[in-house]
Order: C-alpha cells, then structure tokens, then sequence
C-alpha cells in the first residue's frame, strides 16, 4: 500500500487515534481505515455523536471571540487536533489580523498538516509536544518567540482532559499552566461528563478501551471540572452543557438534549 504522503512515517495506521476519529466526526478527511471504524461503533452506540463533536467545535468559536472582546490577541491552543474549519487562529484573526496562535499537540499527522496549513501565517505555529509536559509546551521556541506571557494570554484545553486519567493528576497540571498566565488571561476547558447521561456513554468508553487506542477516557463530574479552573473567575454562566455556554445561533446546539450536556464548557480569567 503507498503511503498517502502527508501520513508521517512513524504513524501506526493500525491502531485508531482519537483526535483523527474526531476529526472524522467533524467531516475531516485526516483519517484511516481504523479511526473510521471506532467512529462508527461509537455512532452505533451514540448516533448523535456527531452533533456532540459540532457542538464542541462551535464553543471553541465563542470562546476564542469572547476573548478577543475581551482584549486578548494572543492564544495557547493545547490538543489543538487535526485542522478544520475554523479554526483558532481563523476565527480570532477574523477579529483582528494581529492575533498571535500557537496550536499544540502530540499527534504527529496533526502536526504535520497543521505545519502545512500555516506555513504562510507568520503568526501562528504549531509545537509538536506532550501537555503533560507543560514545561516543553511553554518553554519550546516557537512558544516562547510567537507569545508574550508577561502579557494576557487566551488558553484553550478543549476535549483534552478527560484523555488526562486521575493517577496523572490533570488538576496540578493545569495549575501549571494557570500560574504561567500572566493576569487577565483566559482559559476555556472543555471535558466530557456522565452527569445526566445514560449507559450509552458507558459503553462507548468501553469500546475506546478494546481500540487498542492509546487514549482511554475518564469521564468527570461537575465538581471536578470546575476545579481544573483553579482560581479563576469563571465567565457567566459558568461551567455548563458547553451549547448552552453563550449560544448565539442555532449551530450552537444540537437537537439531541444529551448531546448539548454531555461536555462540559467554560471560560475563565485571571484575577
């Protein structure tokens, strides 16, 4: 079989990803054989799981437009995944072409595309690193020559930490990167919950674990989702279904009920 040549070499094309599973569910076409076949269990299971990933993306869009209302021309985008439309650097430098990105992530063929996709964009970057290792993400070269942090940054962990288990201890991590802002920063997370949800998301979990797949999901509740925002001052409404997070169209929200709560969403600044 030849390799289609944005596939890097040391891919495994055997063993499915989640972030090209999303981006398969968004409409992507960064995607193999395996990652599609996950995404249709997961369907199988969850037919609106499509509308969950949209919904997801759409939050992404009114964050980073809140921010930028909010003064913010530079952005941290950690798990920034596989790119699609509308992304980061496209919705805030449709606000103001001055806006500063640096997208991160460990996946390699996320990388390699976005390094494609923003080869002609002299304000933004991608890093290929591990957010677990916040000190190779902050203090990487490309961090450090495209953004400011003696000045407000908008953070991004969208659909990152729940991939986080407990024992690695996502609540110190992402007080590390907390204490790296400087004041009137922002920070938006998103996290997927079982609150309010039935077995389905059980079984979907458990067909992530028989994948083979790297990635095994930990689903959390409202209380631990709100802690991964430190202390922060959360935006109204707070940490909610992210569609009902400031929904401005209808896109925001899918027509599945569970499906607009089954990810938590919030925004957040530093005092």
């Amino acid at each position: 079989m030849v390799q289609r040549e944005w596939i890097p070499q040391s891919v495994d094309v055997s063993v499915p990803s989640m972030a090209r599973t999303y981006d398969f569910l968004l409409g992507g076409a960064h995607n193999f054989a395996v990652d599609r076949e996950l995404a249709v269990h997961v369907e199988r299971v969850m037919p609106d799981a499509r509308s969950a990933a949209r919904v997801n993306r759409a939050f992404l869009g009114r964050a980073v437009r809140y921010m930028t209302d909010q003064g913010i021309r530079q952005f941290l985008d950690i798990g920034s995944g596989i790119p699609t439309v509308a992304n980061v650097h496209e919705v805030a430098q449709a606000e103001d072409p001055g806006c500063r990105v640096v997208y991160v992530d460990k996946d390699p063929i996320a990388v390699a595309h976005s390094e494609l996709m923003l080869a002609d964009d002299d304000r933004a970057t991608i890093v290929h690193a591990d957010m677990r290792d916040p000190e190779s993400v902050l203090g990487h070269p490309e961090t450090r020559g495209l953004l400011d942090f003696d000045q407000p940054v908008g953070l991004l962990v969208l659909m990152m930490l729940h991939w986080v288990p407990d024992g690695d201890d996502p609540w110190a991590l992402m007080a590390r990167y907390r204490d790296a802002l400087a004041p009137g920063s922002h920070l938006a997370i998103t996290h997927v919950t079982a609150d309010g949800q039935d077995e389905r998301l059980a079984e979907v979990t458990g067909l992530i674990q028989e994948s083979r797949s790297a990635d095994n999901l930990t689903e959390r509740p409202h209380d631990q989702v709100v802690r991964l925002f430190g202390d922060f001052e959360l935006v109204e409404p707070g940490v909610v279904g992210c569609a009902a997070w400031r929904p401005s169209r209808r896109g925001d929200m899918s027509d599945t009920p569970e499906m607009n709560m089954v990810i938590y969403g919030g925004v957040a600044r530093k005092p």
